[in-house]
């Protein structure tokens, strides 16, 4: 038999299963998803030893994740929302750089590689925030549009960062960047264009088979995605463009709800192979500083949300609420951790400490948010929306 087919398989039955036992349990879906990844990875059990096989299933549950993120943004409300909440994302990355160059300085990092490692943990998780955010209630206000917002921007100064990090030489990373920025907006204009006048008249003509329909959204958010990647944009950027494009027509809450399926299965392998990707054995240098790093994370981030959405003039409660979201590290921490690595920017044991902390913060965040405010897998009746 393929022994692709199996592996997949294999690790579809153990999420599943996995997740069956958290629900029971009321523990977040997500966790049992990073365990089986742990457990099945090449660093334990190593049921699965070619994790690289299974990582575009991964990229296409992101992509529809941030393409869904978008398909609920209409693009006046996004601007209007970077706009508000710019001084925010860009007070909130500063003082985490800060509060964790000085850890890991006091620790006795390097001082080069330490930079790089508290830049890279400077964001929160895309993924995680908008997998637990409510999609037919909070999305449609003010609570999930802040985040989504804040978020984005997150993503566009990250992909900038890690295009610094991998830049050679060195003198060419303000060419790559401004470089980006056109490329970003080029598409975003390509989008709107081809939404507009090519893609709305298509689904005009289908309106009366849902199943087209429902295709057509898939094959535009997988073009526009392959477009941006073609383009040297991550995937998720363009993935986003194309729902934010969608969202001017009347049928994109509806074709939201049609997809959600389709991105929960896909995403699962995402959670897998954060799991399966620490390396245990160099994490029994590193874990206790990874540990700490975490914990400083995980109180003064959304501490600090919380005192700056307050000093905005937002309710004390709103504030709350959207620190305790976006108070985890992000994906594209591991993502910068490795690609330094692989450069010599940062060390191999600060990369696995970079990665280490990030995936404590994912499971802890995960505990706080689902035990306390309202998620689709919500740990308590009142607090399971969808």
């Amino acid at each position: 038999m393929n022994p692709l087919f199996l592996e997949i398989s294999l690790i579809v039955v153990s999420c599943a299963v996995l997740a069956w036992l958290a629900s029971l349990a009321r523990q977040p879906i997500v966790i049992g998803y990073l365990l089986c990844g742990i457990l099945a990875g090449p660093s334990v059990l190593g049921l699965i030893s070619r994790v690289e096989l299974i990582e575009p299933a991964s990229h296409i549950g992101v992509t529809l994740l941030l393409f869904l993120a978008g398909l609920v943004l209409h693009p006046n409300r996004l601007v209007k929302l970077f706009r508000e909440t710019l001084l925010v994302t860009l007070g909130a990355a500063a003082v985490s750089f800060i509060l964790t160059l000085a850890f890991l300085l006091a620790w006795g990092y390097r001082g080069g590689e330490s930079a790089f490692a508290a830049a890279a943990l400077m964001f929160s998780s895309t993924i995680l925030v908008v997998k637990l955010l409510p999609t037919t209630t909070l999305h449609q206000r003010h609570m999930g549009s802040v985040c989504i917002a804040i978020l984005i921007a997150q993503d566009l100064i990250a992909v900038l960062l890690i295009l610094v990090i991998a830049a050679e030489p060195r003198a060419s990373m303000l060419a790559a960047v401004g470089l980006t920025l056109l490329k970003t907006l080029a598409l975003a204009g390509f989008a709107a264009a081809f939404e507009q006048f090519a893609l709305r008249r298509m689904m005009r003509a289908a309106d009366r088979y849902p199943e087209v329909l429902e295709m057509l959204c898939i094959a535009w958010c997988l073009g526009i995605s392959a477009a941006a990647l073609s383009a040297g944009l991550p995937s998720e950027i363009g993935a986003f463009i194309g729902g934010v494009a969608m969202a001017r027509t009347r049928i994109a809450d509806f074709l939201s709800e049609k997809l959600k399926p389709l991105r929960d299965f896909f995403l699962l392998f995402f959670f897998f192979i954060l799991g399966a990707d620490l390396n245990m054995l160099m994490l029994a240098k590193s874990w206790l500083p990874g540990l700490i790093l975490a914990a400083l994370i995980l109180i003064s981030r959304p501490v600090l949300y919380a005192f700056l959405f307050r000093v905005t003039g937002e309710a004390s409660s709103f504030s709350r609420e959207v620190g305790l979201r976006l108070g985890q590290a992000s994906e594209f921490s591991m993502l910068a951790a490795v690609i330094a690595g692989e450069k010599g920017s940062m060390g191999e044991p600060v990369s696995q400490l970079v990665q280490f902390a990030a995936i404590v913060t994912f499971i802890a965040s995960s505990y706080a948010v689902v035990a306390r405010v309202p998620t689709p897998i919500g740990t308590k009746t009142e607090l399971k929306r969808d």
